[in-house]
This record gives C-alpha cells, sequence and structure tokens, in this order.
C-alpha cells in the first residue's frame, strides 16, 4: 500500500559537530554555502547554523557542543524530507501514527518556519516530513525572529501562522476535522 503523501526531495540534513566556528568556515568558505540563520547557545545548546545552497532556507544546518574525539565527532543529528502540501503532513502524521512511529514532534520550530512531524525509525534515527520551509530571496535576508511562529502541534501551526505562510488546508474532510477558521494571526 503507498502512504497518503510522497516525498518530493530530500529536504535538509542537520550534523552534530565538534567545533561549530572551524565547521562553519569550512562548509561557507569551502564549500560556498551561505548562512540563513544562527542560534546562539540559548535556543540549542551548543549554537547551530543554517545554511542554505539554493533557495531553501536551509539545506544543511550544524549542531556544535561534540567532543572532539574519535567517532563521537561525526553524528547525525537528523535528515528531512519535503512533502508537497500542507495537507500531506497531516496525512504523514495519520499514517506514521497508524503504523506505530514513535513521534517525537510535529508543528513548527523557529527559524525556517516549516511545519513538520519528526519520529524515529526502526533504528532510531531522527528524521522529518515538512513542507512550507522559507525561501530566501535575491536579497539573501531571512525572515526576521519576530515573525516566527514555533508552535507544539500542526493543528496550531495551521492556526499560528508567520506573515505570507498560506496555511489553508485543501482537503475539506481535515479542515473540519482540525476546525481550521480564518483566526489566523
Amino acid at each position: 500500500m503507498n502512504p497518503p503523501f510522497a516525498v518530493q526531495k530530500l529536504g535538509h540534513v542537520v550534523v552534530n559537530v565538534s567545533d561549530i566556528e572551524a565547521s562553519k568556515r569550512f562548509y561557507t568558505e569551502v564549500l560556498g554555502f551561505r548562512i540563513s540563520d544562527i542560534y546562539g547557545g540559548d535556543k540549542m545548546p551548543g549554537g547551530m547554523v543554517f545554511l542554505r545552497c539554493n533557495g531553501d532556507h536551509h539545506c544543511l544546518a550544524l549542531i556544535g557542543g561534540l567532543p572532539a574525539t574519535g567517532d563521537a565527532k561525526k553524528t547525525l543529528h537528523h535528515i528531512a524530507f519535503e512533502l508537497a502540501t500542507l495537507d500531506e503532513v497531516f496525512r504523514a502524521r495519520d499514517h506514521l501514527q497508524k503504523y506505530g512511529a514513535k513521534i517525537v514532534f510535529e508543528g513548527r520550530r523557529r527559524a525556517g518556519c516549516q511545519v513538520s512531524v519528526e519520529f524515529l525509525d526502526p533504528d532510531g534515527h531522527h528524521l522529518e516530513l515538512y513542507w512550507g520551509v522559507d525561501q530566501i530571496g535575491y536579497d539573501g535576508r531571512s525572515r526576521p525572529e519576530e515573525e516566527w511562529r514555533q508552535t507544539l502541534s500542526l493543528e496550531d501551526a495551521v492556526r499560528i501562522a508567520p506573515p505570507g505562510q498560506d496555511t489553508t488546508l485543501h482537503d475539506k474532510a481535515l479542515s473540519d476535522r482540525i476546525g481550521a477558521g480564518t483566526d489566523r494571526t
């Protein structure tokens, strides 16, 4: 049986690094990535750098603070896959629940503002299915922090959208189920 959604592309990868400044320099100066946003230790222990190589807010993110020895410094935080529509994120969550996948987050994070469901695969790898990641325009500026709208459920992600993000659900059954009205901020 096919799932009720289709992965469009590998969206982004997040890796843990031992020296976030050295890694930031490597990815920007050696590989040409551009920085979209940076979290200090107050938002993510060890700090976090969001990097882009195309119009997506990020295709790679670095999280600092790992020990700088052996294989411990080479670990994956998570892999994210893009879905075509917001409706598919809801269907993906329902599908994952039906098959007993352990869901570890749903809603919207801060920088990038994508709506997502995060879960573990059978080996415990952290995966994300998302829609609606911010795009960076010709001016290279990302959405200002005061426009981020972190939520802890998909339903709230629909109700509390950041400026300019259309969170209209097109499947009437989904919209009716969550009571998606016009009370968006």
